[in-house]
């Protein structure tokens, strides 16, 4: 088995161009993959069958690792079990009807809208650098965009007279997304009060700029939003992104198409927007067992005896 290991080594450092730290990781997999074999009695490799793909799974799940890993180890297999059928030194894939191991999604975690209120309200508006803050916060919540494409917003790509922004997503996908109100009036006030002040006579095509009239990094938004949510007295962890992730629920939690929702996140397949359905699931059954008598969680509240009357 070495010696196939040995070459499959060499082609994909020759052929797939793989980093050092990846072509090691598929090495210690298949390692591993092929010490398990012999555990069972298979020493021929090029021979191996699903069951004995889907035995090793088990036996890496028993070992504790997580199914995460398991995915990455079953890619290090599946690439290894093409090859020798490439170079037709098997006749079959043992992998390829093996589904991948999947982690439970799990539900975002996002901001009440009274956490929302609260941190909008966290920056002092009278101050240079408060305002530009305000303005920042209220596109991240009226937009949902991401860290990324907040920090990259430029001048022109906001059309604040009808009430739209345009951003370029994950592979360069550009998209319309809507404004509120509430933004479109604190981005005037900025750009009317603020970034003339922090420019001074620079010029700047950024959006958001800091008093060095450069745009944002994404560390620096981070940092500044932590400081705010501190402000506001916000003690869950808090990142740009849960804020993204409270904008789609609270849209979602209030009726929104969630084809409209999908669009104006950037998603490019719904299922992966379809989450923030599961979290308005979640709150809709908290509520339930809350309040319905018929819930096994309920607990009626005890109600005020009404005292007789003396008579």
């Amino acid at each position: 088995m070495e010696g196939l290991l040995d070459a499959f080594i060499a082609f994909i450092r020759a052929e797939r161009g793989l980093s050092g730290k990846t072509v090691d990781a598929y090495a210690a997999d298949l390692t591993v993959y092929f010490e398990d074999l012999r555990a069972r009695g298979k020493d021929d490799v090029t021979r191996v069958k699903q069951e004995d793909v889907l035995a090793h799974l088990v036996t890496l799940g028993k070992r504790g690792l997580g199914r995460r890993s398991q995915a990455r180890h079953l890619a290090a297999l599946r690439v290894f079990h093409r090859f020798l059928v490439a170079e037709r030194m098997a006749d079959k894939d043992p992998t390829e009807d093996v589904d991948t191991p999947k982690s439970p999604r799990k539900l975002p975690v996002f901001l009440t809208l009274e956490e929302v209120e609260q941190l909008l309200a966290a920056p002092d508006e009278r101050t240079v650098t408060g305002l530009r803050d305000k303005a920042m916060l209220e596109v991240l919540y009226a937009t949902g965009l991401r860290v990324t494409e907040l920090c990259t917003l430029e001048l022109n790509n906001v059309q604040l007279t009808s009430g739209y922004l345009v951003t370029k997503g994950k592979g360069s996908k550009e998209r319309i997304v809507p404004l509120g109100r509430v933004a479109i009036e604190k981005v005037q006030e900025y750009l009317a009060h603020s970034r003339p002040e922090l420019l001074g006579k620079r010029q700047a095509d950024a959006l958001f700029v800091t008093p060095r009239g450069e745009g944002f990094t994404r560390q620096g938004f981070w940092k500044l939003l932590k400081r705010y949510a501190l402000k506001a007295g916000i003690l869950k962890p808090l990142s740009p992104h849960k804020l993204r992730h409270s904008f789609a629920t609270h849209l979602v939690e209030r009726g929104a198409d969630l084809r409209a929702v999908q669009q104006m996140l950037g998603h490019a397949d719904l299922a992966t927007t379809q989450i923030y359905t599961h979290v308005n699931s979640a709150r809709l059954r908290k509520v339930y067992d809350e309040f319905h008598p018929r819930s096994d969680a309920f607990k009626p509240k005890p109600s005020a005896r009404k005292r007789p009357s003396p008579g």
